[in-house]
């Protein structure tokens, strides 16, 4: 039989969980995601249009383009702002939650694979963050993040004049040259939908079944906690802070 977990608001804690940082750092690369794949799509795939305007009035693709360009930008400068604040951040925003380089993390991935792919346990999230599977896939997604600006950037230093994106010249001779770099920025854009696809159904799958506020959480910060798991969390806060303090 499910072991379900007695949800009753008398018996739940409020419990500041992601910081604005983090917060905006989600919506932010929500948005540039969405962004980036619309007008990368259209930039692989540019429709055939006729018109009979004047040639300055008909500067659409070029205007997909600078858009598609400056988004990678805010990409980026997003992306890098996350990686620093896995270091500044609280404890649930740190670098060290997303590698499973313990026992434990790979025990809490398997209860959480039991529950999301098997559903055949209905148990406690044993961490207030992010769960030990949704840490874990994060990493691997933030190397695909990496993948992504270094092929975006190395195709366009092509074409630009940007001190910046020249940095990024020799990135197409790893791949093999310009048409496998484009071959594996455009695969990676089809990634990030399945994932985007797949991230908000588990989200709305946990918030359902933890009843934590999962999903609101990313709007305000705040999480609930199980008032007996109140003091396990102060001393897990305590420990980690002695920790580095050593």
């Amino acid at each position: 039989m499910s072991k379900f977990v007695d949800f009753s608001p008398t018996l739940m804690r409020p419990k500041y969980v992601w910081e604005l940082p983090v917060r905006y750092y989600h919506w932010i690369n929500a948005i540039s995601i969405a962004v980036l794949a619309a007008t990368g799509f259209v930039i692989a795939n540019p429709p055939a249009i006729q018109s009979a305007a004047d040639a300055s009035q008909s500067y659409w693709f070029g205007w997909i383009r600078f858009v598609h360009f400056a988004f990678a930008y805010v990409f980026l400068i997003n992306f890098l702002v996350r990686i620093y604040w896995g270091f500044a951040g609280n404890r649930y925003a740190d670098w060290r939650n997303y590698i499973p380089y313990s026992k434990q993390h790979w025990r809490d991935m398997w209860e959480v694979i039991k529950i999301d792919i098997f559903q055949v346990k209905n148990a406690e999230n044993p961490r207030l963050g992010h769960n030990a599977l949704a840490s874990f896939t994060y990493f691997m997604v933030f190397i695909a993040f990496a993948i992504q600006v270094f092929t975006g950037f190395g195709l366009y230093a092509a074409s630009s004049n940007s001190w910046f994106a020249s940095l990024f010249r020799w990135v197409p001779g790893i791949f093999g040259g310009d048409m496998t770099t484009r071959y594996v920025h455009h695969w990676m854009m089809w990634f990030f939908i399945l994932f985007a696809l797949i991230h908000i159904y588990l989200v709305a799958y946990h918030d359902y079944i933890e009843r934590n506020g999962i999903v609101s959480s990313m709007i305000g910060g705040w999480k609930f906690i199980n008032k007996d798991k109140v003091e396990q969390e102060l001393e897990f806060e305590i420990k980690k802070k002695k920790n580095k303090a050593k």
